[in-house]
Order: C-alpha cells, then sequence, then structure tokens
C-alpha cells in the first residue's frame, strides 16, 4: 500500500528521510518493520497477519481507522482508501 500522508511529524521525517528525531528510540524497530509491513501489504486482509501488533478497527466516533499495537500505549493508526488502496492519515498517537 501505498501511504499518501502522514499525521506525526516525527513519524513523517522518519519515512521520508530515515530520521529517528522525535520518536521514542525504543520505538524505532518496531515502527520500521510495521511501516514496511504496511508499504508491503497488498491486500487489506494482510493488516491481521502479526498478531502481536493487536491489529483491529476503532469503533464510535473513529469507526474504519485501523490501529496497530506499538507499546502499551502508543499506537500507529490509519484509514484505509478502498479506491486506491492507499493508507490515509497515518499517525503514531497516545490514545490513553
Amino acid at each position: 500500500m501505498k501511504i499518501r500522508n502522514v499525521v506525526h511529524k516525527g513519524l513523517r521525517r522518519f519515512i521520508e528521510a530515515d530520521d529517528p528525531s522525535g520518536l521514542p528510540a525504543a520505538a524505532i524497530p518496531k515502527l520500521r518493520r510495521m511501516v514496511s509491513f504496511l508499504q508491503d501489504a497488498a491486500i487489506e486482509t494482510e493488516l491481521h497477519a502479526v498478531p502481536g501488533w493487536k491489529t483491529h478497527q476503532l469503533a464510535g466516533s473513529r469507526k474504519g481507522v485501523w490501529s496497530l499495537s506499538v507499546t502499551r500505549n502508543w499506537r500507529l493508526t490509519f484509514r484505509v482508501d478502498p479506491t486506491g488502496f492507499e493508507i490515509i492519515d497515518l499517525d503514531y498517537e497516545d490514545y490513553h
């Protein structure tokens, strides 16, 4: 999947320039694996391939947003554009 846009500034720098500043050092290896996986995914059903990431879609006001667990409170969240199968609004957030 192509990543159309990234909301989190540190994550954007990491993806575009391999610059990890603005992200916790302990999360960098996992974030690198996750971003690579998302970019290599060909279909939406592949998102459930890694059970340790606790991949799921959110409900309520955030219905349609996917969540992947990075650490206890931190998640990668994004939407998938079904027409172009692109990742939209990729974010690294603490939503607790």
